[in-house]
């Protein structure tokens, strides 16, 4: 067998038809992927024992972004969206942004949610807290457990309300997006607000987004919404690269009890009914929620943690995907009414 035989666990294609650079010698091999995966060496390492039969193997993973349709130097441009409010859009997109940078690339966060922007609480900002403004017009990302983020919370307190009609929403977000100062990025993660409106239409016309990734429960009326959400991207041309299924399922803290409070199994029915992969499920987990409201979110408040693991193995997925490619993802056809 040769290495570059070996299937991705993430794409089911293998290394050398998705173009991974793998240089071996003896029992050595260093494989660079267009995904991040620094925690998932070991996991790697097992399975190119058993797929080459080999007792002894030492394994380096190496990770270089794809070239991206991003702006300036942010490579890709990764929208977290929901149908419907209240499905833990937020909480999974700080999330997912904290796993990518634990996974090794290098990562920003902005909250696209301009009336009701949450990311600074989540990340721990201290309110008041403002970002630099260099040469009067460009703001300096503040920085958050390693992250670059931007929000609106940033420029407002906590207790002012947004009182804009949609365009001034637009105007504010083409702003924060395009006059911050990212720099050198290989993954933006956007926050949007939830549903199908002017903010979605802004990012998708005035910004080259390269994948969207849509939250759901398992509940009847979120799973609608989130197929209105899937065809929304498919109708601007922006790939899904799949679901996130949250609050899939509660344990009892007390008895190990499973229940599935809001149903079971419709994130993979809407995934299969539209062809989009099911990038992962996770728990209704009282921790998470305190944890984001403390400012200090799962992946990095429990690093080694079940939850935290699934949140890097939904970031390893779903950077997969972009490296995978749009055009070689599924397709949604849609037949306009």
């Amino acid at each position: 067998m040769k290495i570059e035989e070996f299937i991705d666990p993430y794409l089911g294609r293998s290394w050398g038809d998705l173009g991974a650079r793998v240089l071996s010698s003896g029992n050595r091999v260093s494989v660079t992927l267009g995904y991040p995966a620094q925690g998932y060496t070991g996991e790697l390492q097992n399975r190119l024992r058993q797929f080459l039969n080999a007792d002894a193997l030492e394994l380096e993973v190496h990770f270089s972004a794809p070239p991206g349709r991003g702006f300036e130097q942010v490579k890709h441009i990764i929208a977290v969206a929901s149908g419907k409010g209240g499905v833990g859009k937020s909480t999974t997109a700080v999330n997912l942004a904290l796993a990518l940078d634990a996974e090794g690339a290098k990562t920003g966060l902005l909250d696209a949610d301009i009336y009701g922007p949450s990311q600074g609480m989540m990340l721990g900002v201290a309110e008041g807290r403002r970002p630099a403004v260099k040469d009067g017009k460009f703001f300096e990302p503040i920085r958050a457990h390693g992250l670059k983020a931007m929000s609106m919370s940033f420029m407002v307190t906590e207790n002012t309300p947004m009182v804009w009609r949609g365009p001034m929403a637009s105007g504010a977000l083409q702003q924060i997006l395009t006059q911050t100062l990212w720099d050198d990025l290989d993954y933006l993660v956007v926050d949007m607000p939830p549903g199908t409106g002017d903010i979605q239409l802004t990012l998708s016309q005035k910004v080259p987004v390269a994948g969207a990734v849509i939250v759901t429960t398992p509940q009847d009326i979120a799973l609608l919404d989130a197929v209105k959400g899937i065809e929304m991207f498919a109708k601007v041309d922006i790939p899904v690269l799949g679901i996130v299924e949250n609050m899939s399922l509660h344990q009892c803290p007390s008895c190990g009890h499973v229940s599935h409070l809001f149903g079971e199994g419709g994130g993979q029915r809407v995934a299969k009914q539209l062809g989009v992969p099911l990038l992962g499920q996770l728990p209704l987990d009282m921790r998470i929620r305190e944890q984001a409201d403390g400012g200090t979110p799962t992946v990095q408040a429990e690093p080694d943690g079940e939850v935290s693991g699934l949140y890097r193995d939904i970031a390893r997925h779903m950077a997969a995907r972009l490296w995978l490619g749009g055009t070689s993802g599924p397709t949604i056809s849609l037949v306009d009414d």
